[in-house]
């Protein structure tokens, strides 16, 4: 009788631990959520020259193809309303309205652009900010300005939000004819116009989606 009492306790304790073991298991294998990532550049090819610094091609996203123009479009998601979902390969960023709406908006995408996907948020705002020239520009150009004070001609344009703790930005740009295109420098470019209709329309905070494909 007491064999069988003992047994039957190891038998329960047994199957606690086996639970508990599992449940350990089960934490542990549930995905992260998804950080940005470095991503290889083999496949990065520029389509077209970036405008010089200080050189003002307009505000306007006027004469943009049409399908780079700001419009609320059909768009499936389940992420929150608020959500920026950036897709580098259409050249489209997305802020989402509701599980079937989205506003799009054209960008054009750099190089840094280009090397990094995953989640992130928005850490820092501001309006008409600085432009201080990349090492590497300067190494290919001596003569480029250090620095170009916000205002028309700012590579960086009407606006800048920056993605977490990276230098990563989405920015405006002086130069609107490089909307859906891939450019050697910069990160995620939008029209001054739209880059402005974006910054007032999300707070520091929000969720930033950056997808390759």
């Amino acid at each position: 009788m007491v064999r069988v009492e003992l047994t039957t306790r190891l038998s329960g304790r047994g199957r606690k631990v086996a639970w508990i073991g599992a449940a350990l298991l089960c934490l542990l294998s549930t995905p992260a959520p998804a950080q940005p990532r470095t991503l290889p550049l083999a496949g990065f090819q520029p389509t077209m020259a970036d405008v010089p610094p200080g050189v003002d091609h307009g505000n306007s996203g006027d004469d943009l193809p049409e399908q780079f123009q700001r419009r609320a479009v059909f768009y499936r998601s389940q992420h929150p309303v608020g959500t920026i979902i950036i897709d580098t390969a259409e050249r489209h960023l997305y802020l989402i309205e509701s599980e079937t709406r989205a506003l799009r908006y054209g960008i054009g995408v750099g190089r840094e652009g280009f090397s990094w996907a995953g989640l992130s948020s928005i850490s820092h705002k501001v309006e008409w900010p600085e432009w201080h020239a990349p090492p590497e520009l300067l190494a290919l150009n001596p003569a480029l300005p250090r620095l170009i004070p916000g205002g028309p001609g700012n590579p960086l344009g009407a606006r800048a939000m920056s993605l977490g703790n990276t230098a990563y930005r989405i920015h405006g740009t002086n130069a609107p004819e490089t909307i859906g295109q891939a450019l050697l420098w910069g990160c995620f470019r939008l029209a001054n116009e739209d880059v402005i209709d974006l910054y007032d329309r999300v707070a520091i905070g929000t969720r930033v989606i950056v997808r390759q494909n």
